[in-house]
């Protein structure tokens, strides 16, 4: 040893090639025990079991990560409750939908899947196939149509059963998808606004971000909602996302003044011991019924009366380039609504809605009218 304490480069080095020696020595046992460790017990020969018994401390962790696996498999399984049960579960959910003064819908990508759009942590998501190593399908946004939940919804609306108040101060509603040049802190679309000639940006919140801005993100109102919600009914979402923003769940208020929380979704979510109830079913078979225990028919989705083919704000001459996705199209041969009947849905939309009542804007994937302001 040099003087004063110090290692030699040698004995440095010799002290290197030994911590080597013992981490490969370690993971050489640790392939060992986990080998004896897999086999069924009947199978194990008395020196495996010796084996074992002198590696107590890698047989716990083997078994720490088998029960985490485990644990991780089962919250990926998609449950379905029975069909009398899920009835059951929905006369509940009607009876707190009648008596909400302040409804709030949390919508996830799962409200979607109906329409052939995928969502992203089911069986066939996107970040499931991912993780898994495999390709995923872009579906074309411009074929599909609202489903029954999305429909289900509009007619809540309608009934004044829960209403809007997220409203950006301008906004372009567009017929193709306004994201393609957008991400993740980046909301520019690439157009101008007709009157002030500022740059629009998408109203989304892309994969990553969280809701602090006052606009495009509408966090203000979507939190003022929250505040005044007394049911909150999630609807497709894992709530992974949204299980980081405790203003939405009004985690400052005491527990028994929180809003009721019910949750539809057939996998587990990190809210399921705070729900008052969770249904396991498809977001269209709980909506169904849920409609028909509210005594309210679901309008049928008509794509030549969609009112986005008069609300959309055409592109300006030299900003065709801006965009290459595929825009959604009316049927051929269809008309645009009549003006008397635009007007009559104008009234509606503008008559104020009984007291309370919100539709909370969720991080919905896969909606096709993308908007921007």
């Amino acid at each position: 040893m040099a003087a004063g304490g110090s290692l030699s480069r040698s004995e440095r080095k010799a002290a290197a090639r030994a911590e080597i020696l013992r981490q490969e020595e370690q993971r050489d046992r640790r392939r060992q025990v986990s080998r004896i460790w897999r086999k069924p017990p009947a199978e194990r020969s008395p020196e495996e079991c010796q084996a074992l018994s002198e590696s107590e401390d890698i047989v716990r962790d083997l078994e720490r990560r088998r029960k985490r696996r485990e644990r991780l498999r089962r919250r990926q399984e998609e449950v379905c409750d029975e069909p009398e049960e899920l009835k059951r579960k929905v006369t509940e959910l009607a009876a707190a939908v009648r008596n909400a003064k302040h409804l709030v819908i949390y919508t996830g990508a799962g409200i979607s899947t109906a329409a052939s759009i995928p969502d992203y942590r089911g069986p066939n998501g996107i970040w499931t196939l991912l993780q898994k190593g495999r390709s995923i399908r872009a579906p074309d946004l411009s074929e599909a149509e609202p489903t029954l939940t999305h429909m289900s919804i509009a007619c809540l609306h309608k009934h004044n059963l829960v209403c809007t108040s997220c409203t950006p101060n301008r906004e372009y509603v567009r017929v193709f998808d306004v994201t393609e040049r957008t991400a993740l802190h980046r909301h520019h679309t690439g157009r101008m606004c007709h009157k002030c000639g500022a740059q629009l940006r998408d109203t989304i919140v892309h994969f990553g971000e969280k809701g602090t801005l006052r606009q495009p993100l509408n966090w203000e109102a979507a939190t003022e909602a929250a505040s005044k919600a007394d049911v909150i009914l999630c609807l497709g979402s894992s709530l992974k996302v949204l299980k980081k923003y405790p203003r939405l769940w009004c985690m400052s208020k005491p527990p028994t003044r929180r809003p009721k929380l019910y949750i539809v979704n057939l996998q587990w979510t990190p809210k399921d011991d705070l729900a008052a109830l969770k249904l396991h079913g498809r977001c269209d078979d709980v909506m169904r019924l849920l409609m028909a225990e509210l005594g309210l028919e679901i309008p049928l989705y008509d794509r030549a009366r969609d009112p986005i083919f008069s609300l959309a704000e055409p592109l300006r001459p030299g900003e065709e380039t801006t965009h290459s996705r595929k825009p959604v199209a009316p049927p051929p041969g269809a008309e645009p609504p009549r003006e008397e009947e635009e007007e009559e849905e104008k009234k509606k939309e503008e008559a104020p809605a009984r007291p309370g009542g919100w539709l909370g804007r969720g991080c919905a994937k896969g909606t096709r009218r993308r908007k921007s302001n």
